[in-house]
């Protein structure tokens, strides 16, 4: 026992070519310095975009005169609850509804549509098919405050001021979400399709049972992108509803601020409330939109 004991021991003393003993050195963690700064950098970054949102969260438990204190308090240390209560005394889960109902209902249309007419530019032959796609790219130039006095004359002539289907049909032929889609439409072989074709499958079943699974990464992308641009849409929002009940939650919380006097503690707790929707729909999709991100980089 005693020598295979001193055999093992011996064993683990043998030298490397090197000349090193093994087994006796731990192998030392070595940082590189750049690596360190770099990662420095980025915690710096990230508190800095992080900072705002919190500083509304905390603002939204202060009292008026501590919000607008100087120097800031920067936490609270009476918190209270009386904003939220005065927040909560408007029509806020009326509001909350219309943008859930109207930013889904566009994120739900953008899609479909986008994605098969993304497909069809794509994968289909047929004249006027690269004058059509050129159109889409010179629309995607266009702010929309240009045509939003035309579509609201538009709007007005049927009816459709102050209503939801004339908030979200307009924004559902996304110029964007269809040169996004014809992006990754194109990376779908095209052997893949003509067996497809070969195997009896029509236009439509072609479409989502063999090209939506693939498009998978870029709806789900599309989707942030839809979702958080509707939501936040205050200007669009703000020229075609006229009743307070038709308001979204941006617009609602937008509507307290006084004339002469400015309640920063309501205003926070309804920005709080305003911005939990689009972190939540992020933290569900994030993975589909990186992949989507990260698909588009190296399929171009």
């Amino acid at each position: 026992m005693k020598a295979q004991t001193e055999l093992d021991m011996k064993q683990m003393r043998t030298k490397t070519p090197h000349g090193k003993i093994k087994g006796t050195k731990h192998k030392k963690l070595r940082i590189h310095p750049l690596k360190l700064i770099s990662t420095i950098i980025l915690l710096l970054a990230a508190l800095f975009f992080i900072f705002p949102f919190y500083w509304i969260v905390t603002g939204s438990f202060k009292a008026q005169v501590v919000a607008t204190t100087i120097p800031p308090e920067w936490f609270p240390l009476q918190p209270i609850l009386d904003n939220w209560i005065t927040l909560f005394q408007n029509p806020v889960l009326r509001w909350t509804f219309n943008s859930f109902f109207i930013s889904f209902s566009e994120m739900v249309g953008i899609c479909f549509v986008s994605a098969a007419a993304g497909f069809v530019l794509a994968k289909k032959v047929f004249p006027g098919r690269k004058l059509i796609f050129a159109i889409l790219i010179a629309a995607m130039a266009l702010p929309k405050q240009v045509i939003l006095v035309p579509l609201f004359t538009m709007l007005a002539d049927f009816g459709w001021v102050n209503t939801y289907h004339g908030l979200i049909l307009p924004a559902i032929g996304w110029p964007f979400g269809i040169f996004l889609i014809k992006q990754f439409a194109q990376t779908i072989p095209n052997e893949l399709l003509e067996a497809a074709k070969m195997d009896g499958a029509g236009h439509f079943r072609t479409f989502f049972f063999i090209v939506l699974p693939m498009l998978k990464p870029a709806i789900g992308a599309l989707a942030i992108f839809t979702f958080m641009l509707s939501w936040n849409d205050y200007f669009s929002q703000l020229v075609i509803t006229r009743s307070t009940d038709m308001m979204t939650l941006p617009l609602g919380v937008a509507t307290m601020q006084g004339e002469y006097k400015t309640n920063y503690g309501v205003m926070m707790a309804g920005a709080t409330l305003a911005s939990i929707p689009m972190i939540t729909i992020f933290l569900l999709f994030q993975k589909s939109f990186t992949k989507g991100i990260t698909l588009g980089a190296v399929k171009g």
